[in-house]
């Protein structure tokens, strides 16, 4: 075979470490955008936090600094064409462009109000079910024995106040040498079940509404009835067999509504409201507000801390210097370029889709979810000439803070049902829909399925009844047989 050289030419996409960068931080939350920005603090000399009061006082200097020493050592010129852009005057959507282009502007009053809770926040801890009721284990007087059943018990508590293991398993995990009797252990759990909150040990739903009853006072009105109820028919209340219940009780109408309205205002899960999980906070990236009859979007300057380039070591590095100290220096500030960079281009991303997103959904902002209009990834992705992986990356774990609330940006995206007149309604409001035909139902006779999908019909909306019960399970609303009511 004989040997040759040829010579091609061709296209490759390369996938450089500014552009890998750029693509992780586009798609990380606000959470873990602070994370990398922390590490990267701590990584490279060249950044740091900007200091507020620094700020105020020199922000000028230092941007002018800054921007000195990016345009010496940045031959591609890339931030010099970081401009502040301008938006149309026709655009029913205006965009905050300053928190792009100037990732340094200060929140003196966010930063004083961190400072101000920081002794409050490092200090308050939440008590937990189980330490609560062992705390008011220790102030009851019982045996050594008595204790250690009792601490046996609190142990099988589950976060709803249920015990969750039988008698016998609990029987059964007590040592040979302390012998622990049923009748001992019964006792015991009688007085482990007077605690607060009332129903907490409870075996069964039976059990934890009839403790909560039991502690009522005798002559209460309707406790008596609400008792008899729990303890023989729960089963009919749960069938909502009125029919059964006032046979059983020999009650009326307006008697049954009393004693059901007070089985009612008891709490089925009684542990759920001592020791919860810690709330997981929302940051928004993107605030929505409006102005007049302008929607203003802008991103949320308390979003992620504010980076600059040291001005003070960016002034120690020398163009012509090949020094290791000196190439340590120009390599960290090389770096540093890049990182900001890669924040402006998520920045200007993230404020780009946000805004097409508000101009596509103004009628939810102004009237809710039922002017949800439909919208998918390719549309967004057209109207800013990005990929649809680009927008599914943005929208991912990105909040948005409008007058009706904190929601995600995938939020906004829904499939869509035809009308009868060629038109289109998002599923999202199609929902809407249906929650407010459900609450608005007269509880005696509430709508079944085929009923709503009849109502949507009728207002030209094509929804099929396994379609309306589809959306309904998703809504967490029960089917028509559960939602009957007898007050």
């Amino acid at each position: 075979m004989k040997q040759a050289l040829q010579l091609k030419l061709g296209q490759q996409l390369t996938m450089t470490p500014q552009l890998q960068q750029a693509i992780r931080l586009l798609q990380l939350s606000t959470m873990d955008l602070r994370l990398e920005i922390q590490q990267a603090i701590e990584s490279n000399p060249m950044l740091e936090l900007l200091d507020d009061e620094e700020e105020l006082a020199n922000g000028e200097e230092h941007e002018a600094e800054t921007a000195q020493a990016t345009e010496e050592f940045d031959d591609d010129g890339a931030q010099k064409d970081l401009k502040e852009g301008e938006i149309p005057e026709e655009l029913p959507v205006d965009s905050s462009w300053d928190d792009v282009y100037q990732p340094t502007t200060p929140s003196s009053s966010a930063s004083s109000a961190v400072d101000d809770n920081e002794g409050d926040d490092r200090n308050s801890t939440e008590e937990t079910l189980a330490e609560y009721l062992f705390w008011q284990l220790n102030l009851t007087p019982m045996s050594d024995r008595d204790r250690i059943i009792a601490a046996t018990i609190i142990d099988a508590i589950d976060a709803d106040g249920m015990l969750s293991i039988s008698d016998a398993e609990l029987l059964s995990g007590f040592d040979a040498e302390l012998a622990v009797a049923e009748d001992e252990y019964l006792a015991v759990l009688k007085r482990v079940q007077q605690f607060d909150p009332p129903g907490i040990a409870a075996r069964d739903l039976r059990e934890c509404l009839s403790i909560q009853l039991g502690q009522l006072p005798d002559e209460g009105p309707w406790v008596r009835e609400a008792r008899a109820l729990v303890a023989e028919h729960l089963d009919l209340l749960g069938a909502h067999d009125v029919g059964a219940l006032k046979r059983k009780l020999k009650l009326d109408d307006e008697a049954l509504r009393h004693v059901v309205r007070l089985v009612q205002s008891l709490n089925p899960r009684p542990g759920a409201r001592i020791g919860t999980d810690d709330t997981e906070y929302v940051v928004p990236d993107v605030i929505v507000k409006r102005t007049g009859n302008r929607w203003l979007v802008e991103l949320n300057p308390d979003a992620a801390p504010k980076l600059r380039i040291n001005p003070d070591y960016a002034s120690l590095v020398r163009r012509a210097d090949s020094s290791a100290d000196n190439v340590y220096l120009k390599n960290n500030l090389q770096e540093a370029r890049w990182f900001l960079k890669s924040l402006a281009s998520r920045n200007e991303t993230l404020i780009k889709v946000a805004s097409k997103i508000v101009e596509h959904q103004r009628g939810f902002l102004e009237y809710g979810e039922e002017a949800m209009k439909p919208l998918v990834l390719n549309e967004i992705a057209e109207a800013v000439g990005m990929h649809e992986s680009t927008i599914s990356r943005v929208t991912t774990r990105k909040y948005m803070h409008t007058p009706r609330g904190i929601f995600e940006l995938k939020y906004f995206f829904s499939s869509h049902v035809g009308t009868t007149t060629g038109g289109e309604v998002s599923s999202t409001a199609i929902r809407a829909l249906i929650k407010k035909l459900t609450a608005d139902e007269n509880p005696k006779k509430p709508l079944s399925d085929s009923a709503i999908a009849a109502i949507l019909v009728a207002q030209k909306i094509n929804v099929a009844r396994r379609t309306v019960a589809k959306y309904r399970e998703l809504l967490s609303i029960p089917p028509s047989n559960e939602r009957k009511r007898f007050v």
